[in-house]
C-alpha cells in the first residue's frame, strides 16, 4: 500500500503585522488539548487587522504563500498517483471513492451494533491550514487581482482532492441509554457529555423554503426549545439557516440581501465543524455588537454588555429538522470524548470584512458516531458547534458529516431537512 500523511504535517507561514485595536479573542484551548494546526499560532486573524479590515489582507497573503509552497498539490499528485486499491495513510488505510469503501466494508464485514451501520465517511488527510476566497468576494469581480484570485482559486480546487474515504460504524442515537447507562440522548446532559443531543418538536412552519415564513415561524420555535431544553438558560439566539434538498425543482438562489440562504444541492460529505476557539466567541460577537449577517432577532449590545453576556457561559447549537422522514443522505454526529485529545485544522474562509474559522479532523478509527435511522419530521439532531467552558468538564464541540447510506433502497428519496444555527446564553 501507499503511504500518505507524515510528509505533509505542519502549518502556514507566519503573518508579521502589528496588533491592531480590534476585538481579538484569547485562544482558550480545552484542558488537555493540543494547539490547533492553524496560522499564527491559533490567533485569529482579528489580530491583524488593518483600518477595519478584519485581517482579511493579511489572511489572503498567507493563502497566496500556503499555495505557492505546493504542498496540498503536491499530496493530491501522491493519491492520484498511489497504485489502485486502498491507501496507507497513518490514520488506516482510506480509500479515494466512496465505492471503493464500500466495497472494503463489505468484504471485511464490520461488525454493527443494533440499529447501527457502517458508512464510508470523508476525511482530510493533509495536517495544514486551508484558505477558501468566498464567492462574495470583491475579488472576483476586481480584473486588477485577477492573478492572486486565480492562484488561490486553483488552490481550493484541490481541497476535495485531499480527502479520502475511511470506513466508520454509527451507533444509533435514540440507544445513547446503551452505551452510556442513565444517559438519555433526549437530555442537556447528553450535550453537556456528547455535544449531541435530540428533541421534539412539531413545527407550525408550512413552507420551508420560504425564507421569511422560517424566519417568521420556525425561528422563535428553535428559541423556544433551547430556553426549555437546557437549564438556567437566559436567552437563545437563532441566527441563520440552510435548506438542503438535492430534488428541489424551484428557485435555489442565495440572497443574503433579501436574508434568503436558498436551497442546497449537495450535502455537506466532510468531517468538519462550524466554529473553533476563536471563531465561537468572533462570531456571536458579531451577532451581539453589529447584528452581522444575522437572519433572526436584532441585537444591538454595546461592546461592554456584550462583554457582560460572553463573560458567562454560552453555546453554539446547530438544529436539524427534517421535513419528511429520512430515507438517504442521513446526518451524522460524532461525540466528544472520542476526539477531545485531538488537534483541529482550522479553516480560514475569507470574506470582505472577516475571516471565518471552521475545522477539519483526520480520521481515527474510534472516532465515535451517531445517526438517526429514519429521523422523522417531529425528531430534532441538536450538536454542539462551541461551548465557552474550557477546564473539561463539558464538551468543547461535536464535528458532522453526511454520507450516502448504501443499506438504503435504490429508490429511497435524498434528505430534505431545515438546519438552523443559534447561541445560547447563561
Amino acid at each position: 500500500m501507499n503511504r500518505i500523511g507524515e510528509d505533509f504535517a505542519g502549518g502556514a507561514g507566519e503573518t508579521t503585522e502589528s496588533v491592531a485595536p480590534a476585538y481579538v479573542p484569547s485562544l482558550e484551548l480545552t484542558q488537555g488539548q493540543p494547539p490547533p494546526i492553524a496560522a499564527n499560532g491559533g490567533r485569529s486573524y482579528m489580530a491583524f487587522d488593518r483600518d477595519g479590515d478584519a485581517g482579511t489582507a493579511a489572511a489572503i497573503e498567507a493563502a497566496l504563500r500556503l499555495a505557492a509552497e505546493g504542498k496540498a498539490q503536491a499530496l493530491v499528485e501522491r493519491i492520484r498517483g498511489a497504485p489502485a486499491g486502498p491507501i496507507e495513510t497513518e490514520w488506516g488505510p482510506g480509500f479515494r471513492t466512496w465505492k471503493e469503501c464500500v466495497d472494503y466494508i463489505r468484504s471485511t464485514d464490520i461488525a454493527v451494533p443494533e440499529g447501527g451501520v457502517a458508512l464510508p465517511l470523508r476525511y482530510t488527510v493533509l495536517e495544514q491550514p486551508t484558505y477558501a476566497l468566498v464567492s462574495s468576494h470583491a475579488a472576483w469581480r476586481d480584473p486588477v487581482r485577477a492573478a492572486e484570485v486565480e492562484a488561490l482559486r486553483e488552490d481550493d480546487e484541490t481541497y476535495g482532492r485531499q480527502c479520502l474515504y475511511f470506513p466508520q460504524v454509527l451507533r444509533d442515537a435514540r440507544r445513547i441509554g446503551e452505551y452510556y447507562p442513565g444517559l438519555s440522548p433526549y437530555s442537556p446532559e447528553s450535550m453537556d457529555r456528547l455535544g449531541v443531543s435530540l428533541a421534539h418538536c412539531e413545527s407550525r412552519c408550512e413552507n420551508f423554503y420560504d425564507a421569511a415564513e422560517v424566519e417568521r415561524v420556525f425561528y422563535p420555535e428553535m428559541e423556544k426549545l433551547l430556553l426549555e431544553f437546557f437549564p438556567g438558560a437566559t436567552d437563545a439566539l437563532v441566527f441563520n439557516h440552510d435548506v438542503f434538498d438535492k430534488d428541489y425543482e424551484g428557485d435555489r438562489t442565495e440572497d443574503q440581501d433579501a436574508r434568503n440562504p436558498g436551497v442546497n444541492a449537495e450535502y455537506v460529505n466532510l468531517v468538519h465543524n462550524d466554529l473553533n476557539d476563536n471563531s465561537g466567541r468572533v462570531r456571536c460577537r458579531e451577532l451581539l455588537t453589529r447584528n452581522l449577517r444575522n437572519f433572526g432577532r436584532e441585537q444591538r449590545y454595546s461592546e461592554a454588555e456584550a462583554d457582560a453576556k460572553m463573560s458567562r457561559r454560552f453555546m453554539s447549537i446547530n438544529l436539524a429538522k427534517p421535513m419528511e422522514t429520512v430515507r438517504q443522505y442521513p446526518f451524522v454526529l460524532c461525540a466528544w470524548p472520542s476526539f477531545a485529545d485531538q488537534p483541529y485544522i482550522t479553516d480560514y474562509r475569507i470574506y470582505d470584512d472577516r475571516v471565518g474559522e471552521t475545522t477539519r479532523f483526520t480520521h481515527r478509527p474510534d472516532h465515535e458516531w451517531y445517526w438517526l435511522p429514519g429521523q422523522t419530521p417531529t425528531e430534532v439532531s441538536m450538536l454542539k458547534c462551541y461551548d465557552s467552558v474550557t477546564d473539561g468538564s463539558v464538551s468543547r464541540w461535536s464535528f458532522h458529516t453526511a454520507s450516502f447510506d448504501p443499506t438504503a433502497p435504490d429508490d429511497a428519496p435524498c434528505r430534505r431537512n431545515v438546519v438552523v444555527r443559534s447561541f445560547v446564553f447563561f
